[in-house]
């Protein structure tokens, strides 16, 4: 196995046949994962006629390699992962006691992944809480490596908690701790460089795609040293590197001060004329909502980490829920990509047939577009849209659906095949 995907300046370079390593995964990893690899290897043969492959190479984590070597996250899949550059992942459990908090964690921090990017679209045919769904476009660049994922935590009661506490107290004059004896204590790291490194890529990937606009999602009215320092980088940021391509919200507001709202209003609209990237912020809650009533008015969602796993739940259910909803862990400067399922391991389902392998293949098509086989990821969308239209559909879906056809993991992933035209 030679075939090595690799950076090069920054940009992604894959070779004809290259080997990407794959965790299968717990619980319904087991069932998602041969019908979602059959539906990308269809796509990227009527693609490219044989031309180009993809060498499925597994490598273990979770309970399968608790059984098979005694570690829930061996080093030589890190290895595989770090040789590779490219992954794919199914759901992993947490493993239950001590050691490792939590697997995923481990692999995103192992790689330094520091965006968990998830597009969210919606699906001809799909069910949807919202009116018109297919206003629902966005691109969500949640940051992975600080924020609550640093895992900086102080249990009530512990001798180190009181250590915590009596600093602050005494040393910090901190007062506004209303039950001393009795809090737990969190700590969030919110730094300049990964709040730049993390807008810097959601910007790059904004005008690459001509989208319209950055949007800064924070709580900075409360948490002005953490959310709204993240902001304000943002703003710079932008302003600094990105001045011929963006247009930030802050100038609007000084063009305001100077010259006046109709003055403002028309450079504004003479910026979105130039196909520049409009860049602005919102607070978290008021996002929430502006996502359900206005969701044509963001496209791509730069945030911290526990906002972001907020965010990206709710649009997700705004297009048919976690199930059809894929996602990716990316280090934009080394090149390491991991693109995994973004549900959990349903164990109750577990080799019932029953479970949807929509975001494990919508991974897997990230993936494609990740290494430039777009025409290979055009396949798998469109006999996905054609599928979901003709309402035949995996059990999650089909109790949603009035006149629905109720397939098996295996056979929907066939169907799929069936409909790329």
């Amino acid at each position: 196995m030679n075939a090595k995907i690799e950076i090069q300046q920054q940009q992604v370079v894959a070779p004809d046949r290259p080997v990407i390593p794959f965790i299968e995964g717990d619980g319904i990893g087991k069932d998602i994962t041969a019908p979602s690899q059959r539906v990308i290897d269809a796509a990227v043969d009527r693609a490219y006629g044989g031309r180009r492959q993809l060498l499925w190479y597994e490598v273990l984590a979770g309970e399968k390699a608790f059984r098979q070597t005694g570690e829930w996250l061996p080093e030589t899949t890190l290895k595989a992962f770090r040789e590779y550059l490219v992954g794919v992942k199914g759901p992993l459990q947490t493993p239950v006691g001590g050691g490792i908090r939590s697997l995923n964690v481990a692999l995103r921090q192992s790689l330094d992944l520091f965006v968990c990017l998830r597009p969210v679209r919606w699906f001809k045919g799909v069910p949807s809480p919202i009116r018109y769904p297919s206003l629902v476009d966005m691109h969500i660049f949640r940051e992975n490596t600080e924020d609550i994922y640093a895992g900086i935590e102080y249990m009530a009661g512990e001798a180190d908690t009181r250590k915590f506490r009596d600093f602050l107290i005494n040393e910090m004059g901190v007062d506004k701790i209303r039950f001393p004896e009795s809090s737990s204590f969190g700590v969030k790291p919110v730094s300049r460089d990964g709040s730049e490194r993390l807008i810097r890529a959601a910007i790059q990937y904004a005008v690459a795609r001509r989208l319209p606009s950055v949007t800064l999602v924070h709580k900075g009215n409360i948490m002005k040293f953490t959310e709204g320092a993240f902001k304000n980088w943002g703003y710079a940021l932008a302003e600094k590197e990105f001045p011929q391509q963006t247009f930030t919200w802050q100038q609007y507001e000084k063009v305001k001060e100077e010259r006046g709202k109709p003055a403002a209003d028309q450079a504004l609209a003479d910026a979105k004329k130039a196909g520049k990237v409009v860049i602005k912020d919102v607070i978290t809650d008021a996002f929430l909502q502006e996502s359900l009533l206005r969701p044509y008015d963001h496209s791509v969602i730069a945030t911290l980490n526990l906002n972001g796993d907020y965010i990206s739940d709710q649009l997700a259910a705004m297009v048919g829920g976690i199930g059809i909803s894929p996602g990716a862990n990316i280090n934009y400067h080394s090149g390491y990509a991991i693109f995994e399922a973004t549900h959990g391991t349903a164990p109750n389902i577990a080799g019932t047939g029953q479970a949807n392998p929509s975001s494990l293949i919508l991974s897997c098509v990230m993936l494609l577009e990740y290494i430039g086989w777009h025409e290979a990821a055009e396949k798998v969308y469109d006999g996905m849209e054609h599928t979901f239209s003709k309402r035949r559909v995996t059990a999650d879906l089909f109790a949603q659906m009035e006149g629905a056809t109720l397939l098996s993991t295996a056979e929907f992933a066939d169907e799929i095949i069936r409909n790329m035209h």
